[in-house]
């Protein structure tokens, strides 16, 4: 998010300092864009994984501090709620055999939080939801005790006029309400990072957006909640309902912009209109101003941190984001944020090979997919891709009118796994590293097997002959045994 935060609560002066020195940072971000050679550079991925700590009984352990305490790998960062952790990991190269390394990678660190955890007694979760998570986990008392999420819980909260609402139908249906953001803390994500040049942000941002559905259908990982059956990725809708700021609609009944979203349209030139979007349609949060002048350091040919710009990004979610980071010389990167935590550590390297190649296969495309794909088709994509994984209807583009036609996500995938080959292939990825990730993806679609299809499948079986809160808890066993098997989840049984 850029900036420290080291206090809880702000004064108006604070609001009007940090939204005039957002129109400097942009200004700034206008002049370094403009820079010849800003920004290029060879492609680089990385990731950012969250995930739970539990107990021996699975259920959820809050004492992130404590297992941070007993690792000095820097990796390794708190998260929103005290039983979460993110591991940051250690961007490289595209080209080559990036997800060999990647895998190699979030092995490491994975055994190496899972060292530390075992010494507080804990064990370590992939999963895009907890199925153990109980109402009681949640509240005030689950936030970790950091200065920036107290502020951020304090201040959506303050713009509300009633407590957060959360209300998802599916198989069954959950409604809970809430005066804090610790909802949120039932997420988790693996978030893929991708550099990308600034001539080519636009093309490849609107891929990834493309992308992203499909990409989500077939990494589904989170069909429960508090215990009920709700929508494959229920992260979705449970993100958008835990961070919303909006008070009552104004005149008409509208509503504002929510803070998280898929967007508001393809983009149409650069990175530039995505960070202006984010400071005109939505108020600070933070309004931490630091010690840098943007447009002196502009002005003399230095780089800017943009540090306000940037924590002002960090608090809205958009499920792509653009990134501006002003290390190694300064680069633009696309966050992309949708898909869930696990289930093994092979899926979730599939996971992100299948979402990176489609997104860079679709760019070459564009020309001939965007006039055939408005927006909010894309939009409801993205829901319905949320809702029912390998199940949805998807609206695709079509070679000639009328177009986007649906087409199921089972006789869709077939047909996008060679684009996202030839997208990576494309990029200087070799054959070796991409093939087998991608034939993880074909497996599962043959199988109609993704992590959230096992969960429900298991828990079936298991609540045969027992009560649902121990189904839960055996189902979630079975899970980690088999997530530590490295087996890929369409190879898991269901017995």
């Amino acid at each position: 998010m850029g900036q420290a935060i080291e206090q809880e609560t702000f004064a108006p002066e604070d609001f009007e300092r940090f939204s005039r020195r957002l129109e400097e940072n942009l200004e700034a971000l206008r002049a370094v864009l403009a820079r010849p050679g800003f920004g290029v550079g060879a492609p680089t991925i990385g990731a950012e994984l969250e995930l739970f700590l539990v107990d021996a009984a699975g259920f959820p352990l809050p004492i992130n501090r404590q297992v941070l305490a007993r690792t000095v790998d820097t990796r390794v960062t708190l998260e929103l709620d005290r039983f979460n952790l993110e591991l940051n990991l250690r961007p490289g190269p595209l080209a080559g055999r990036p997800f060999q390394a990647f895998r190699a990678e979030l092995e490491d660190s994975l055994a190496e939080v899972r060292r530390a955890a075992a010494t507080q007694g804990a064990r370590v979760a992939a999963i895009g939801i907890l199925p153990t998570l109980r109402e009681a986990d949640l509240g005030r008392g689950a936030l970790t005790n950091q200065p920036r999420y107290h502020a951020l819980s304090h201040e959506l909260r303050k713009r509300r006029t009633r407590p957060f609402e959360v209300a998802i139908s599916g198989e069954e249906a959950v409604a809970l309400r809430a005066d804090d953001v610790t909802l949120e803390g039932a997420n988790t994500s693996l978030q893929f990072h991708l550099r990308v040049a600034p001539a080519d942000f636009a093309r490849l941002y609107n891929a990834a957006q493309l992308a992203t559905a499909p990409a989500l259908a077939v990494a589904a990982n989170s069909p429960l909640f508090l215990g009920r059956k709700l929508w494959d990725e229920t992260r979705v809708a449970l993100f958008r309902q835990a961070f919303d700021d909006r008070g009552e609609p104004g005149e008409g009944g509208l509503h504002p912009p929510a803070r998280v979203s898929f967007g508001h349209g393809w983009a149409r030139e650069g990175p530039y209109e995505l960070f202006a979007e984010s400071v005109a349609l939505h108020a600070p949060l933070l309004p931490v101003v630091g010690k840098e002048p943007p447009l002196e350091r502009v002005a003399v040919g230095a780089l800017p941190g943009l540090t306000e710009l940037r924590l002002h990004q960090g608090t809205v979610w958009s499920w792509n984001r653009a990134i501006y980071d002003p290390k190694e010389d300064g680069h633009l990167r696309i966050e992309m944020r949708a898909l869930p935590a696990g289930p093994s550590v092979v899926d979730m390297v599939a996971n992100g090979a299948f979402l990176l190649g489609l997104t860079l296969g679709l760019a070459s495309r564009l020309e001939a997919l965007l006039p055939a794909m408005p927006f909010v088709h894309a939009a409801g994509n993205f829901t319905r891709a949320a809702r029912l994984g390998l199940d949805a209807e998807l609206l695709w583009p079509a070679d000639a009118a009328p177009s986007p036609r649906a087409v199921p996500m089972v006789d869709l995938l077939p047909r996008l796994l060679p684009v996202a080959r030839e997208g990576l292939l494309g990029a200087g990825v070799d054959a070796a590293d991409a093939d087998p990730m991608l034939d993880v993806i074909a497996r599962r679609g043959e199988r109609r097997l993704t992590g959230a299809r096992w969960q429900r499948r298991m828990l079936e079986k298991l609540e045969e002959g027992m009560p649902r809160h121990d189904a839960l808890a055996a189902m979630l066993e079975r899970y980690l045994g088999h997530a530590a098997s490295g087996a890929p989840v369409h190879a898991w049984p269901v017995e």
